[in-house]
């Protein structure tokens, strides 16, 4: 059973910082690209960042960028996101996909992705 398990949301002031986990389970997690994104109420859903096979950081989206890392641990199969100085507008629920890397890097929006977590909450307060 593939699974995708996102932890260390919560609720933090803003200017200050959360570590995202996302394990993931079923599938070969080496041949796989593996993307965060976020969706707010009322909002689409959004890429916030996305790592390929290579450990290199893939275009997933703009809005985070010099804040948010990404890395991944192949040999735990765990993705991170590292939040620094966080804002209340980055309160969201916050999704870890896997998708393949050839499509991702050409597309790197969440049709591009075959498997999704259950997402975990972050909310920034001001």
């Amino acid at each position: 059973e593939v699974q995708l398990v996102e932890s260390g949301g919560g609720l933090v002031q803003a200017g200050g910082s959360l570590r995202l986990s996302c394990a993931a389970s079923g599938f070969t997690f080496d041949d796989y690209a593996i993307g965060w994104f976020r969706q707010a109420p009322g909002k689409e859903r959004e890429g916030v960042s996305c790592i390929s096979l290579s450990e290199h950081s893939t275009y997933c989206g703009d809005s985070v960028t010099g804040r948010f890392t990404i890395s991944r641990d192949n040999a735990e199969n765990t993705v991170y996101l590292q939040m620094n100085s966080l804002k209340p507008e980055d309160t969201a629920v916050y999704y870890c996909a896997a998708g393949s890397p050839e499509l991702v890097v050409v597309s790197p929006t969440p049709r591009s992705f075959d498997y999704w977590g259950q997402g975990t909450q972050v909310t920034v307060s001001s």
